[in-house]
């Protein structure tokens, strides 16, 4: 097959307040073919909406080519569409009426742009919703709305950005099957497919293809073949088997990686609070010390969003360890499932001061200061040299959290202020 779209060397990185950059994706290299549909999947943090405005052409990358049918792509590609998963679409405008709004940007004159729009929203599913506005629709067909009037210019490659996200699970999988079934039985006039997601199971449902990445920064850790005949039997061993295999996959560390950065990186703390972190090593405890991710996701009604900052949290902690997509409890962690909430206390404390970057440089700032205090915005200041403002504050509110459960120091909420119970 032809391809399409592709991308060589390609680097993104943003300048931060102290003159550095903050590097978001890193050496991607990825070729999409007519005929395909290609899921990019992993965690919060590993760039997967930057990837896809690049790929579109509406970011431009800082190193690196992005090429439309061999040629490089310097602006919005003229035959691409896009869904986004908060319906993106106009609150004054009827389903009709935002069904025709892509072809008349395109210049198509109105009696023609109605008609396409018509057979376009009768092919989702919508027909006799035409004059709705969408206050009166359900968030699966506000979802639809976006998806004919993506379909309406006919475009070449269709990019669909988590567009099952903000969808009830039982919408969604309907969703999922009715475009996959338009998708087999070549009723949309498009070549291929990228789907951004954080769902693998909805990557391993929808895709030829699986983009398996990294983050902090966003890499290329696998591109897995999928050639399970569709409609896919989510129950099948087959099925489970390459949701196992991509599990595993991102939970490995990564050999020039691993979980506790190196020291020339700023250490990545996940966003885990103390009592889900808690509850997750009780709950491996509980099923013997070691269980498969997949079915512990499964269980817990967890995506990758939901379950790696846990399990990462549990190994930079030094309370498990993740091996072929298992969690295993270390003997610390096997030690903390048993302990009583003053030893848990006493096992975090020990176990956070040793593995946290940031929580060591509050208590060696606090120690050192006259008052022993200390401004929040004075930490906020050092972290944004190595993180966005927003990741900033995720970073210090986690460690906050993390500080105080362990004893270490406690938080001022009026005054913003970091300090050292004891010396008060």
């Amino acid at each position: 097959m032809a391809v399409i779209l592709e991308t060589r060397k390609l680097f993104k990185s943003y300048p931060m307040g102290s003159g550095k950059d903050l590097s978001v994706l890193e050496d991607i290299n990825l070729s999409v073919e007519e005929g395909e549909i290609v899921s990019i999947l992993g965690p919060t943090g590993a760039g997967k909406s930057s990837l896809l405005r690049i790929m579109s052409g509406l970011a431009k990358p800082s190193e690196g080519t992005v090429l439309y049918h061999g040629i490089p792509l310097e602006n919005a590609a003229p035959n691409i569409a896009m869904v986004f998963q908060n319906f993106a679409i106009f609150p004054w405008l009827t389903v009709l009426e935002n069904v025709e709004v892509g072809l008349k940007a395109k210049g198509i004159p109105g009696g023609i742009a109605k008609e396409k729009s018509i057979k376009t929203i009768d092919l989702v599913g919508l027909d006799g919703f035409e004059d709705a506005y969408p206050r009166e629709l359900s968030g699966g067909m506000k979802q639809r709305v976006g998806l004919a009037r993506a379909l309406a210019v006919e475009p070449e490659i269709l990019f669909m950005d988590e567009p099952f996200s903000a969808l009830d699970v039982l919408t969604a999988d309907n969703l999922r099957s009715e475009i996959i079934d338009l998708w087999l039985k070549k009723k949309m006039p498009i070549k291929s497919i990228i789907l951004i997601t954080h769902n693998i199971e909805e990557a391993v449902f929808f895709s030829d293809r699986a983009i398996v990445m990294r983050h902090n920064p966003g890499k290329i850790r696998a591109d897995i073949q999928i050639t399970l005949p569709h409609v896919r039997d989510k129950d099948s061993k087959e099925f489970k088997y390459i949701l196992d295999e991509i599990y595993s996959i991102l939970t490995r560390p990564a050999k020039e990686l691993p979980f506790l950065l190196r020291k020339e990186k700023y250490q990545f703390i996940p966003h885990a609070k103390i009592g889900a972190i808690s509850g997750l090593v009780e709950l491996v405890h509980d099923k013997g010390g070691k269980v498969d991710i997949p079915v512990l996701a499964s269980d817990l009604t967890m995506e990758v969003d939901d379950i790696f900052p846990l399990t990462e949290a549990a190994v930079f902690l030094g309370l498990a360890e993740i091996k072929e997509g298992d969690i295993l409890l270390k003997d610390q962690g096997k030690v903390f499932a048993e302990a009583d909430t003053l030893q848990k206390k006493e096992i975090f404390r020990d176990m956070a001061i040793s593995n946290i970057q940031l929580l060591k440089q509050i208590m060696q700032v606090l120690s050192a200061s006259t008052k022993h205090r200390m401004s929040e915005d004075f930490f906020i200041e050092i972290l944004e040299n190595h993180f966005t403002e927003d990741e900033a504050w995720n970073q210090l509110e986690t460690a906050i959290d993390w500080g105080r459960y362990a004893e270490l120091f406690a938080y001022d909420l009026d005054t913003g202020e970091v300090y050292l119970e004891e010396a008060v």
